[in-house]
């Protein structure tokens, strides 16, 4: 008896948890979920994205050395863009990471030099973080990024798609510059999903960078944003 009743408080508290959750991502689903849509490759498409370059300021992007940002007041992010060298701040840990060569990679713990499968932990970590992050404010410009495909959808948007299959469709405004997107990942289980990317900042060089990546009521804040040539 005493069993039973344990059992059925156990079994009380995970509905009461579950079933909320479940009933709005249900929600969410019936409204937002959007099937991937069709689009036209070839110069139209190629157009409206150098017109989102050039809103953004792509030539002062290429021109900078060095980019800083700070991600959710986080993680911090050093990029050496033109050794292409990024060094990963989070807690105690340090990460400089070489994304030309992989086993350049270093880890710090409290400004002291790890090895061994601390730092193998640390560095994967870094990795995901600088992989995850970095597109966060830097996606507007790698439009053009080997392996990338763009397509023209109803005139206006521009649908890109990774190599890995991840799909998104920037809405830009009448200049080019992005207000949203729309995903469709596998990491996030309701296709078609929109992204407001807001509030930009312009660099000392001229590149502009997002200061917030709003969805629903979930806000993304990007901080201490720096570019430097």
């Amino acid at each position: 008896m005493k069993f039973k009743k344990t059992y059925k408080i156990i079994v009380g508290v995970i509905i009461f948890f579950t079933l909320p959750t479940l009933l709005f991502f249900c929600f969410l689903y019936i409204k937002y979920h959007e099937p991937l849509p069709y689009g036209s490759k070839g110069k139209k498409a190629d157009d409206l994205a150098t017109k989102m370059l050039v809103a953004v300021n792509y030539e002062a992007f290429v021109g900078t050395d060095v980019f800083e940002w700070t991600y959710k007041n986080r993680r911090h992010y050093k990029w050496e863009k033109t050794k292409n060298i990024c060094e990963v701040y989070w807690k105690q840990y340090k990460v400089s990471l070489n994304l030309n060569d992989s086993r350049l990679h270093k880890a710090h713990v409290h400004s002291f030099k790890v090895d061994g499968d601390l730092a193998e932990k640390l560095i994967r970590k870094a990795v995901k973080y600088y992989e995850n992050d970095s597109f966060w404010v830097f996606a507007p410009y790698r439009v053009f990024d080997e392996g990338v495909k763009r397509e023209l959808v109803d005139n206006n948007d521009l649908l890109v798609t990774y190599k890995n299959g991840d799909s998104y469709l920037w809405i830009l405004d009448d200049h080019g510059m992005p207000i949203s997107f729309k995903m469709w990942t596998s990491q996030f289980p309701i296709d078609g999903i929109e992204v407001l990317w807001s509030h930009w900042k312009t660099t000392e060089t001229g590149a502009k960078l997002p200061t917030l990546i709003k969805f629903f009521i979930f806000g993304t804040e990007i901080t201490d944003i720096k570019g430097t040539g």
